[in-house]
């Protein structure tokens, strides 16, 4: 028998993407987790506890404030009560068409009552900087303040609920 139904993991799931990936709200995301979450993030470093996670998701959210998340998949494995989701890191091209990716995966162990007890991310760190690289400089040739514009026009083919508005401006509110 599962340890947690798939209809709670996915709406677990569904809350903690509109709430964070779409939504921008990382107060209310980083309250979706434990008090004593594990966050685990191969590049930046490990976090311990709710408000560890929320001291540091908020600035540097704030320092890539161009940068947003556009969903491609997530599995959910009721067994264990864990979900996987693959992803777009992803930056409108300063040129106006395009975007500019670089892919990861988060793996979330559920806790219950609509709490994360961990999350632990992975993405494909070359391509990363390659990404932000190749961003800069089209900013240079194209928009120098496109970083301040926030614009999220390409939230991809996923399902409605993976989607925000236009821009950081346009977001929408806490599910």
């Amino acid at each position: 028998m599962p340890r947690f139904s798939r209809d709670e993991l996915e709406r677990a799931f569904q809350r903690y993407w509109r709430t964070g990936a779409v939504g921008e709200h990382w107060d209310a995301w980083a309250d979706l987790f434990t008090e004593d979450a594990e966050y685990v993030e191969h590049v930046l470093g490990n976090l311990k506890g709710r408000e560890a996670i929320r001291n540091w998701i908020k600035p540097i959210m704030q320092e890539y404030r161009e940068l947003y998340t556009a969903y491609e998949w997530h599995s959910i494995d009721a067994e264990s009560g864990r979900v996987m989701v693959y992803m777009q890191n992803r930056r409108d091209h300063p040129s106006g068409t395009g975007v500019i990716d670089f892919p990861g995966i988060t793996i979330l162990n559920y806790a219950g009552n609509g709490l994360w007890q961990r999350e632990e991310d992975f993405w494909a760190v070359p391509t990363a900087y390659s990404a932000t690289s190749a961003y800069a400089e089209a900013c240079k040739q194209f928009d120098p303040d496109h970083k301040q514009k926030m614009t999220r026009h390409n939230w991809g083919n996923g399902p409605a609920w993976t989607k925000g508005g236009t821009s950081y401006a346009d977001r929408l509110p806490v599910p």
